[in-house]
């Protein structure tokens, strides 16, 4: 359904939509989503793809996991990552989209 189809939306639907947009309002998360888009990743190996310090990402990392946005499994003692909505990365293909096409 497009959005100007609905009369209505409902509080529920307005509540997790501007969830979802606050959860892919920094950079850093969508910088993330978009490497684990691509790959299976370790906290150090997204520190050190994305120039951030262990701590940073481990601290988004919980932000993108509280919105289901990311998975994770133990292999060992590391704790691999991906993505575990595809929704979301073609929200943020259409974000991306918009952002460069110049409009």
């Amino acid at each position: 359904m497009d959005v100007f189809e609905a009369k209505e939306w409902s509080p529920d639907v307005l509540e997790k939509v501007s969830q979802t947009f606050k959860a892919l309002g920094d950079p850093t998360r969508i910088r993330i989503l978009t490497l684990l888009a691509k790959e299976e990743c370790a906290v150090n190996q997204i520190a050190e793809s994305l120039q951030l310090s262990q701590s940073a990402v481990s601290h988004q990392l919980k932000t993108l996991r509280a919105y289901r946005f990311v998975r994770y499994r133990r292999e060992g003692q590391n704790m691999l990552y991906s993505c575990d909505d595809e929704q979301i990365i073609g929200l943020l293909n259409e974000a991306y989209r918009y952002a460069s096409s110049g409009s």
